[in-house]
């Protein structure tokens, strides 16, 4: 680190200055000793001279949250183990090497698709649905259970049509099914099921009217094992009344407003003063009402709900008790009950920290959850010798929010240092009011005397002093500037903690990482590569929208920056790419997911574990909307705008040749392209229109998927 020297004309008198007694000549004032900088800077060169993937690892805490699905290989990049921990080593799959296959042009050999881009991976979506099932049957097994236990999944958490259908398929052999919402998902989970296990069940939750209703019963006529659960006390009529116009005979759930809850942010819909479910009260009313209509065998589950990210066992066991007091009722009172529906809850660790008094974490694994279930509902079934019922989850963040990366560029990051080589002092005491050169002093004096404190405390305030004057009028903006590169070598010399870097980053938030700004969700994001080399940039990352709430400055452990890496580029810019990636993010951001500033939503790709030389295989692509796509989704029409567009061009005479070189059909051509790219940046920096076109023709839509501008 630099020594500083502070050298002023002897022959001026210092105004102000704090020791005004004291005439004598000052000399350079050193802020800092080399030979302590010295040794601070061969400490740090050496611990980067040792770093490994190891101390990356552990700096992002990979292997506790990430664990068992994702490591940090020898080449330091991020690792997927596609069957968590029966993965042997040979099967896993490097993530750099799926987001060059990716992105590369397809000249060579990529698939040519921009980032950002979300990458699915079935492998894990597969173990995570065979996990939570053989932890329920191990459990199961362990306490003499005599029932069995079948899952459903809550397509809210992410309803796109290959993660549902990859679901169905994969829960087949364990009579996984399928819950609904609303009645879009109910049409959804309808379609899907009829691949499925004849005996998955197919829950009918949320508000329900009467379409909602018929819809639910033509499902059951369809043989597809529907239950209709009461979430209001009036929804009993309409299912009574359907029931015999369309002569079916239903199965009926009723959801229970238990008094357990949570005190967390996801606990907030359930207890006494919850937004869903039947009191006691409701309850025995809906059971009158069913059995003086005949139809008190129809009931047959009781669903709950405490809230998402249960954090400890022993809340959740509270719960479960309380519900299975209502369920042994139940029976007592003459319903058919067989299932026990215990709703979702089961959490996600994202931070690593094992904590029960966190949003962000649990408590527990898979197997403590089912195993603190099983029990709960045993225990008490046993004592009221009540038949043991099937159990149901309806787990959703648990099986989804492993099985989806989302991988962006920083494309450009801010640059602390001064932007000067030299500080010209002469010119930054000119011209300075009175309090502000006794500021300067004082800094001076402080400097002499190794006060580091102190110089900062006066830098800062000689700082804000010129600010107002600049503000004023009467200090020129090349002051202003010496004496903000002042402050900066005083900080940096007496070694302040440099601010944040801001890392920009190709990704909307509010379109990608919804919840983060809407709750305040955090989710661990690092750097998919580099992890063999030591980051030393505190970071914080701003993405494309003009929104001030659009950056992400809160990380896991309670961080409010990010260890990064130097961007290659003296400038702060990218000329080398630097992938980051969000973990554990699979559950509800995309379905959240708006379009502002017209910013649609990522590209996106399958990737199955191969035993090819690069241990994966791409087996779907899907392109994220284009410019026009979103545009559409706030009622534009673009192919008039681009007619207007090129009406405008023809109206001003735009000449076959302009003075770049463009001509009139390069012109039109580049504008029909660029409603059929994606909203995002373009990595690429071509250095004149014609290479704007050539890469947009390279990236773009092809030809034959371009529109047809036929007007007259």
């Amino acid at each position: 680190m630099p020594v500083m020297a502070c050298c002023v004309d002897s022959a001026v008198a210092p105004p102000g200055h704090a020791d005004a007694g004291d005439t004598s000549i000052r000399s350079p004032v050193p802020f800092l000793s080399s030979n302590a900088a010295a040794v601070t800077a061969a400490v740090a060169n050496s611990e980067s001279s040792h770093w490994s993937p190891a101390h990356s690892s552990a700096l992002y805490r990979i292997d506790e949250w990430g664990a068992p699905y994702f490591s940090v290989n020898s080449s330091g990049n991020v690792a997927v183990r596609p069957y968590g921990a029966g993965s042997l080593a040979h099967q896993e799959i490097d993530l750099l090497k799926i987001v060059k296959k990716v992105s590369d042009p397809k000249s060579a050999g990529g698939l040519g698709l921009r980032l950002p881009l979300i990458v699915r991976l079935p492998d894990v979506l597969k173990n995570r649905v065979e996990s939570l099932h053989s932890a329920f049957e191990s459990a199961i097994q362990a306490q003499c259970y005599e029932s069995h236990y079948q899952g459903v999944y809550p397509v809210k958490c992410n309803q796109d049509r290959l993660v549902v259908e990859d679901i169905v398929k994969f829960g087949a052999p364990f009579r996984f099914g399928l819950e609904a919402g609303s009645k879009p998902e109910l049409l959804l989970a309808m379609s899907c099921l009829c691949k499925g296990n004849p005996e998955a069940l197919l829950v009918c939750n949320g508000f329900k009217d009467a379409e909602y209703v018929s819809l639910a019963l033509i499902a059951k006529k369809l043989a597809l094992n529907t239950v209709i659960v009461l979430e209001q006390e009036e929804e009993v009529n309409l299912v009574i009344d359907l029931t015999n116009k369309l002569s079916v005979r239903p199965v009926i759930g009723v959801r229970a407003k238990l008094r357990t809850k949570h005190s967390g942010h996801f606990g907030s819909t359930s207890g006494e003063k919850g937004k869903f479910g039947l009191t006691t009260t409701q309850i025995l009313r809906v059971v009158k009402k069913l059995q003086d209509s005949g139809m008190l065998d129809c009931l047959q589950l009781l669903h709950f709900h405490i809230g998402s990210q249960i954090p400890s066992t022993a809340l959740l066991q509270d719960g479960v008790v309380e519900a299975t007091q209502i369920y042994s009722e139940l029976v007592r009172l003459g319903a058919c009950m067989k299932v026990i529906d215990i709703g979702g809850g089961l959490g996600v660790d994202y931070d690593g920290s094992k904590s029960g008094n966190s949003d962000l974490s649990v408590s527990y694994g898979l197997e403590e959850y089912a195993s603190a279930v099983v029990n709960a509902i045993r225990i008490i079934c046993d004592r009221k010798s009540i038949k043991h019922p099937i159990i149901c989850s309806e787990s959703g963040r648990a099986i989804v929010s492993h099985h989806s990366i989302l991988i962006f560029e920083a494309i450009s990051a801010t640059v602390n240092t001064p932007a000067m080589n030299h500080i010209d002092l002469p010119l930054v005491i000119e011209g300075l009011s009175e309090d502000a050169r006794c500021d300067y002093w004082n800094l001076s004096d402080a400097a002499m005397r190794h006060e580091n404190e102190t110089c900062l405390l006066y830098a800062d305030q000689l700082k804000q002093r010129c600010v107002d004057q600049f503000i004023e009028g009467s200090l020129r903006i090349e002051q202003l500037a010496d004496v903000d590169g002042l402050f900066d070598l005083v900080s940096k010399v007496i070694g302040a903690a440099e601010p944040a870097r801001i890392y920009n980053v190709n990704l909307s938030i509010f379109t990608s990482i919804p919840d983060f700004w809407s709750i305040g969700q955090v989710f661990p994001i690092i750097p998919i590569h580099r992890l063999d080399e030591k980051p030393e940039v505190r970071g914080v990352l701003s993405d494309l929208t003009c929104d001030s709430d659009g950056k992400i400055d809160k990380f896991i452990g309670g961080e409010t920056s990010l260890l990064l890496h130097e961007l290659e580029g003296n400038d702060g810019g990218a000329n080398g790419q630097y992938y980051l990636g969000m973990f554990l993010g699979g559950a509800y951001q995309e379905a959240l997911g708006g379009v502002h500033n017209l910013f649609g939503g990522p590209n996106v790709v399958s990737v199955l574990q191969s035993d090819g030389p690069q241990s994966f295989a791409v087996t779907r692509a899907v392109p994220g909307p284009s410019r026009a796509d979103v545009l559409r989704m706030l009622q534009h029409e673009p192919e008039l705008m681009f007619e207007t567009l090129k009406h405008r061009a023809e109206e001003f005479h735009v000449e076959d040749h302009d003075n770049d070189g463009t001509n009139y059909a390069t012109l039109i051509s580049s504008l029909a392209r660029s409603f059929h790219n994606m909203p995002y940046l373009n990595a690429l920096s071509p250095c004149s229109y014609e290479e704007v076109h050539n890469a947009a023709a390279e990236f773009g839509a092809s030809e034959d998927e371009q529109w047809s501008y036929c007007y007259a």
